[in-house]
């Protein structure tokens, strides 16, 4: 829960910020990199190995919504999250 909170601090645009696109993005990866760790050590788990799909699949068209509507906020959060498109 503390990584959780400490993700929002850092990506979130004002002080009550939790739902922008930059910070769903960051929690969505933050995720997506614990699946992918779970799923190198359980390669049977097919039901996580779907959720890790569609969690990468949101990822994909929140960046693709924050690319067009405000570039520079996108290639800030690519940056920080290490990203590559």
């Amino acid at each position: 829960m503390q990584a959780k909170a400490k993700t929002i601090t850092d990506f979130k645009l004002h002080e009550r910020d939790t739902g922008s696109a930059d910070v769903q993005i960051a929690l969505l990866t933050q995720r997506i990199n614990h699946l992918t760790e779970h799923l190198q050590k359980n390669l049977k788990d097919h039901g996580s190995r779907r959720g890790l799909l569609m969690m990468v699949g949101q990822r994909r068209r929140l960046l693709d919504y924050l690319q067009t509507t405000d570039l520079t906020r996108y290639q800030a959060v690519t940056k920080k999250l290490k990203l590559r498109k």
